[in-house]
């Protein structure tokens, strides 16, 4: 399998991992625009004929890059992300505290969003 096409799926808060077509990866996510903007990954889904492949990290690793390049920063409710940015922390900057509770009462005032 050669490495799959990301995409970010913004209306549908998706980052995608696409081979053969078909979507074989995803991290889902929304932007948080207050106090700071952020983008907010909640959960990182491979499907299991693909798990073992590398794909959730290189979903990780394109939400940062992407959040880079937006000057956004990421705050992760995702516990995949989380861990990824720990074992990568020249590529991932921990999350502010202020960012964290804020992304945190938006997903309780959204409960229906994931």
């Amino acid at each position: 399998m050669s490495d799959p096409e990301i995409r970010d799926d913004r209306a549908a808060g998706r980052l995608e991992a696409v081979s053969g077509g078909e979507v074989v990866g995803r991290i889902e996510y929304f932007v948080l625009e207050s106090p700071e903007r952020a983008l907010v990954p909640v959960h990182t889904i491979v499907e299991p004929a693909h798990e073992g492949k590398g794909i959730a990290g290189s979903l990780a690793r394109e939400l940062y890059a992407l959040a880079g390049r937006e000057h956004s920063a990421v705050v992760s409710l995702c516990p995949y992300v989380t861990k990824w940015a720990e074992r990568h922390p020249d590529e991932a900057k921990p999350s502010d505290e202020t960012l964290l509770a804020a992304a945190k009462d938006w997903l309780k005032a959204h409960p229906g969003r994931f």
